[in-house]
């Protein structure tokens, strides 16, 4: 890593126009965005630091499970800060709730003693325990540990570390109530992981549900032509919808027509990468599910079986694969990992995920087609 000088200029082209940007860091902060007119085609693209708003583990570092320490919180910001991601949400999976809030503890107390760490990471994502019981909506999530949708567990999960958001199947007579109580305290509420009605997810989300959580995934692998859950989030304009985009968890076409049915403001991509990711390819033991295959295109599965067991890839592969395989261009692609995820985190009018002055200088320059070629993080240039 190298400093900025305490003035320094990151220049490149803006995705939109092809014009030149020359962005004026001091001190870590976006203090003057210049623009001239270019078409320098060797000059790289410049976009806002990725923003990634599930990530269970990298590199063999975990937010879950026994491992889960404020040291592995450090550790994926590291590897994560050189793929591009300045902004991550840890996200942490159905179990106990005493590990649920270990996991938590680890997040605050890797934010408290490291300010690259809190810098970037806003808060964590709690992905359960509260979802669909039966097979196939629930995923790998451990079915000893799926409960009841409860706010009261919300509320304790508080006292242990910052909780932005939760993911929660909203069937059943309940759900709207619990909902409500849960946005009240003011933690988002995402749909997913859900054997859910279609009116059941209008009624979540006429009680404060504004996300759903890799949608296509985390459902039935057989549903009815109509009506069903998918059709009814993707219909929803008050739903922000998340997308695994591996290539793996959802077909290329299926991807296609979902972002074409929300449009970016709507859409955002996630990795839910696992501590997998990262990782060379070949065959590992996990702590959930047992042994599990790596192949070298990035598919995690259950060894001998075609069935996904995670992600293993990062929000810059995401990038590039809807890039290759969408149809979608690079000034819309970006906005599904920059500007709309970084909404959600600080609110529209203090959204990271843009380049504006004030801002902290978190900025990629990338390639046509979505490689990065190097990151400045809060005015460190890192290697790509």
């Amino acid at each position: 890593m190298t400093a900025l000088l305490r003035t320094d200029v990151v220049e490149g082209r803006d995705p939109a126009t092809g014009d030149v940007l020359q962005v004026v860091v001091e001190r870590g902060t976006i203090a003057e965005v210049r623009r001239r007119a270019s078409r320098d085609a060797d000059l790289p693209y410049l976009a806002p630091g990725l923003v990634d708003l599930q990530v269970n583990g990298y590199r063999g570092a975990d937010v879950n499970g026994p491992d889960a320490s404020a040291d592995a919180v450090v550790a994926i910001t590291e590897a994560l800060a050189l793929e591009g991601v300045t902004t991550w949400v840890p996200t942490i999976v159905t179990a106990a709730e005493e590990d649920i809030e270990r996991s938590l503890r680890a997040v605050a107390a890797a934010k408290a003693a490291h300010p690259a760490v809190d810098s970037a990471v806003p808060w964590a994502h709690v992905e359960g325990p509260f979802l669909s019981s039966e097979d196939g909506p629930r995923g790998v999530h451990d079915p000893a540990h799926v409960r009841p949708l409860d706010a009261a567990e919300v509320e304790r999960w508080r006292g242990a570390g910052p909780v932005g958001y939760t993911t929660v199947s909203p069937h059943g007579p309940d759900a709207p109530r619990e909902i409500s109580r849960i946005v009240r305290l003011g933690v988002r509420v995402a749909v997913g992981h859900t054997h859910a009605s279609p009116d059941e997810v209008r009624a979540a989300v006429d009680a404060g549900a504004t996300l759903s959580t890799h949608l296509g995934n985390g459902i039935h692998a057989r549903l009815p032509r109509h009506p069903n859950a998918l059709w009814a989030q993707l219909a929803d304009d008050r739903l922000t919808c998340g997308f695994i985009a591996d290539g793996h968890h959802l077909p290329a076409d299926t991807l296609r027509v979902m972002l074409r049915a929300v449009g970016p403001r709507r859409a955002y991509l996630v990795s839910d990468s696992t501590a997998l990711a990262g990782s060379a390819p070949g065959t590992y033991r996990t702590p959930v599910g047992g042994e599990v295959e790596l192949t070298p295109d990035g598919r995690l599965s259950y060894a001998g079986t075609g069935l996904l067991a995670g992600a293993a890839v990062s929000l810059a592969h995401g990038l590039r694969f809807v890039l290759a395989h969408t149809g979608v261009g690079l000034p819309e692609a970006l906005e599904l990992v920059t500007g709309t995820p970084g909404a959600l985190v600080d609110g529209p009018v203090a959204a990271r995920g843009v380049i504006q002055a004030g801002r902290r200088a978190d900025l990629v320059r990338l390639t046509p087609d979505g490689t990065v070629v190097d990151v400045v993080r809060g005015g460190e240039r890192l290697p790509a």
